[in-house]
């Protein structure tokens, strides 16, 4: 797990950074010091901002003493005054900002804009990203308000590394204890170590399920939830890539910089992708598209007038295999969904569907099945090299498949010699423009 974790950041794009970590004031708050000291090790440049009651939980001298720099607690000096607007000064100097631990109230005031303490006015002012690390107890988190304000959050575009479920400080069980450190360091270092090699690149990336109507109240689907390609769309934009992500039907809230399309059929899904498949450089199929469809759809409900129901499925379009005689110089990822002899498949697939990447997974396997946070893949490539993942986060995931993305790239531009721009060499066979993007 932590050489795969390790992988997946470039340390020599940390040292030296700045990240900004808000400490507000709940027991998790003594975790935030192995957090700073963590961060710290690995050459970061830590300033910490702590609210009011935070510093009851924890001394500020403990911050300083771990980071070797000033510790913020206050809008104003002593004398009242107000030195050279402090929360500007590190709102402008922050590269990147992590609150942990997050209380209710915090969630709340970033939510609706107040600004009445050091912590909250600085984010206002931030341009850069941000890590939110809730910690509560369960029926604070999973009360419907601290519920809103979260989707409202990450409707902004700011990144969460949701509570961990357990014992709570309070003697009670359930979700809402702080993610464990070294989950959250990772996703610091993770965002820090994001270069822009795919800045140029036009990314398609398909997501969720689809679903085929049987009459006005029914329909055939699969338990898909779209988590991966949100994932993926999430990790390419980071990486400098413009994104279109098309989905089926989701609860997702959309990474922030993302053309989104929602669609409901295997047809409505197959459309889109040809609107915006003409100025992509990069299709990344990760959608699960269903395979059939009801001949005849009911305009009515259907009622249930005996024991049995028969209903005539025809095949739905081929996403993958329509595009591939589009494909031209294109980067094309695929995913496979495996019960038996998963790596042989998937490399039939692969060839079948004139891929260059493939990602498998056996849905039996635990931590990788549908409508969790994790999966368990093989990815192979056009060359035949076969990588095994464990169990890791989807998001985690994301920014792997997408380093192998910027490898085959890299290949490729090795291979060309040209002057060319690396977009232009990855450029797609046809000049069809998308017809909504433009």
């Amino acid at each position: 797990m932590e050489n795969t974790r390790d992988s997946a950041i470039d340390k020599e794009r940390i040292s030296g950074r700045r990240v900004l970590l808000g400490v507000s004031g709940g027991i998790a708050a003594y975790k935030a010091c192995e957090l700073a000291r963590g961060l710290v090790k690995e050459g970061v440049l830590v300033d910490v901002v702590m609210t009011e009651n935070a510093a009851r939980f924890v001394s500020p001298v403990t911050f300083s003493s771990l980071t070797g720099r000033e510790v913020h607690t206050a809008m104003f000096a002593g004398d009242g005054a107000l030195p050279r607007y402090r929360h500007l000064d590190l709102a402008r100097e922050t590269e990147l900002a992590v609150i942990a631990p997050a209380t209710a109230n915090v969630l709340g005031k970033l939510a609706n804009g107040v600004a009445d303490d050091l912590l909250s006015t600085t984010v206002l002012a931030l341009k850069c990203p941000l890590i939110i690390c809730p910690a509560m107890n369960t029926r604070m988190w999973t009360n419907p308000v601290v519920e809103r304000n979260v989707r409202e959050l990450k409707g902004f575009g700011y990144h969460f590394v949701d509570p961990a479920e357990g014992e709570l400080a309070c003697g009670e069980v359930g979700a809402g204890r702080l993610a464990p450190v070294d989950d959250i360091l990772f996703r610091t270092l993770e965002l820090l170590s994001q270069s822009q090699d795919l800045d140029g690149f036009n990314i398609l990336i398909t997501a969720g399920a689809t679903r085929e109507a049987l009459d006005p109240v029914r329909f055939i689907s699969n338990p898909a939830t779209g988590k991966m390609g949100f994932a993926l769309a999430e990790a390419a934009r980071l990486r400098g890539a413009k994104v279109a992500l098309i989905s089926g039907p989701t609860s997702l809230v959309p990474p922030t910089g993302v053309r989104f399309h929602r669609v409901t059929t295997a047809v409505e899904m197959m459309e889109a992708v040809e609107r915006s498949y003409g100025d992509c450089h990069i299709f990344v199929s990760a959608a699960a598209v269903s395979d059939f469809t009801p001949v005849r759809k009911s305009e009515d409900k259907i009622k249930k007038a005996g024991s049995e129901l028969q209903v005539e499925l025809k095949s739905t379009p081929d996403i993958l295999h329509l595009v591939s005689e589009r494909k031209g110089r294109r980067i094309h990822v695929g995913f496979a969904l495996e019960t038996r002899d998963l790596e042989r498949n998937a490399q039939g697939k692969l060839e079948e569907k004139d891929l260059d990447l493939i990602v498998a997974n056996d849905p039996n396997v635990e931590g990788a099945g549908f409508a969790v946070d994790t999966n368990v893949v093989t990815m192979i490539d056009r060359g035949g090299t076969v990588e095994r993942y464990p169990k890791l986060a989807k998001r985690t995931l994301a920014y792997l498949i997408i380093d192998r993305v910027v490898d085959i790239i890299k290949e490729r531009i090795k291979e060309a010699r040209s002057p060319l721009k690396p977009h232009e060499i990855i450029e797609g066979a046809d000049d069809t423009k998308p017809a909504d993007d433009k």
